[in-house]
Order: C-alpha cells, then structure tokens, then sequence
C-alpha cells in the first residue's frame, strides 16, 4: 500500500512537471537553439522547426520570416550575386567573404539561432547600399571628416584616429567605435582601423550595431530599420537613397523566397 501511495505521488508530480513545461512551451518562450512551431511549442525535429515555424533556427519554407542556419540562408551563391556586381578594381571585393560573415555571426549565438531569411535580406539590402555591392570598405573621403565627439567622456577621441565610416554598416563616430569595441573585446578606439582590415571584424562590428539598433525594430517594417541606421534618409531627406534600399530589399526576398511585408518606407 506504501508503495502504491509512492508511485501515485510520482506520477503526478510528473504529469505536473509535464504539464508545466507544455504550459511554457505554448508560450514560445523558447531557448535560443529551439524552434517555436506553428501551434505554439519547442522543440528541434520537423514538426516544429518545418513548415509554419514562427522563430528559432526554422528549416521550413512554409515560415512567414522564413528561418534557417545563418550558413543554410547565406548561401556563396546569394552572396556572390551581389559583390560580382562591385568592380573588379574594388578594394572590398578582395576583402568581404561569405565565410567571414557566417564567422562573425557565430560570434553571437542570439543572432545565428533566430535569422530568417527576411532579416537576412533586411541585413544585406543595407550592406549592398552602405557598400556599393561590397565595394568600399571605408566611407569615401572618410578621413577628411570629423566624427568626433570631444565632449565624450567615457569614449574620448584618440590623437591621430579617426572614426569615420568602416565596415559594411559604416560604423562612424568615436562613441559608437569605443561601445562596439567595448562589447567585441576589442580596443576599437585606440585602433579603430581593425573595422577596415579584418573582414571578420567588420562585420562582427555590423552584427554589434545591428543586434543593439536594428534588430529590436525589425517587427515594424523594413522602413523602421532604414530610420534606424540613418534616419536623415526618411521623410524626403534622401528618397533616392530610400528607394534604393527597398530595391535591394525586394530583390533578395524574391532571391530568398519571402514576403517582404509591409511598411516598407519611412
């Protein structure tokens, strides 16, 4: 009779152990390295990682974001398309690779495990105009300007170092290389060239912008990420420049098979 009393006892405190784990899987609050299915659960196999997976590291086309490894999205094919299109005498097409993004997105883990492949095209539609197809790898004429911040405290100004655009999200300004740098383990403002010659390092600086002031606006539309990283740009300031970047835009997600969604301008 103990022992009949025992194994009830254990066998509900399972089902409520089960039961308390469905409950949060229904949430999707899931693990970075878990899919969300479409019905609301974690999990790693088909049934949750395949069609109609909501977020996570999604296999399936049937995803409204349509989510994958970063290396299975990323493919040299759709990366070649776009710098075979730089000139051959640009210094950025012997500098950017394919395998120094995925490296550098492996660095952060909350990235690699939940793109899709419409942020990856949101992400290389920004690349391709900050860049010119992966042409420069410094902003032209960069070094004739001043983006300096004297008044910053915490991320003073080097004597000699200059900040302008680097990298292909331009990273510019003494507080955005001393904050990046900062979070990369790297003294960016005291060397802020390692932006414009290490591939992996420029993109890791990209990620590092793009993770803090990009990502968190990316539920809003394309337009919100085009404010997000140059907002002069929007309300007329620049619509040529706007309209090209929803050209790219609309290009890799017909290239990667994805909706692009709505509000795409700003």
């Amino acid at each position: 009779m103990a022992f009949a009393k025992i194994s009830l006892v254990f066998l509900l405190c399972l089902f409520l152990a089960f039961h308390s784990e469905t409950v949060k899987s229904q949430n999707c609050g899931c693990a970075p390295n878990l899919c969300c299915s479409q019905f609301g659960y974690c999990g790693t196999d088909d049934a949750y990682c395949g069609a109609g997976c909501r977020s996570g590291p999604c296999r399936g086309s049937g995803s409204s974001a349509g989510g994958g490894s970063v290396g299975g999205i990323l493919t040299q094919g759709f990366f070649n398309n776009i710098i075979n299109q730089a000139d051959g005498g640009c210094a950025g097409k012997r500098f950017y690779t394919r395998d120094s993004f995925v490296n550098a997105a492996n660095t952060f883990p909350n990235f690699a495990n939940s793109v899709t492949r419409r942020e990856i095209a949101t992400m290389f539609a920004h690349f391709t105009h900050e860049t010119g197809h992966f042409c420069y790898i410094e902003e032209i004429n960069g070094a004739s300007r001043n983006y300096c911040q004297s008044n910053n405290r915490q991320y003073p100004c080097q004597p000699g170092k200059g900040y302008f655009g680097r990298g292909p999200i331009q990273l510019s300004w003494n507080y955005n290389y001393g904050a990046c740098g900062q979070s990369l383990g790297l003294d960016l403002l005291r060397q802020p060239e390692l932006v414009g010659s290490n591939p992996t390092v420029a993109f890791r600086t990209a990620l590092w912008f793009w993770m803090n002031s990009v990502r968190p606006v990316l539920s809003q539309g394309f337009g919100a990420t085009i404010r997000a990283i140059n907002g002069m740009e929007c309300n007329g300031g620049n619509s040529g420049a706007v309209n090209a970047r929803i050209r790219y835009y609309r290009d890799y997600c017909g290239q990667l098979g994805v909706d692009p969604g709505p509000n795409l301008g700003c």
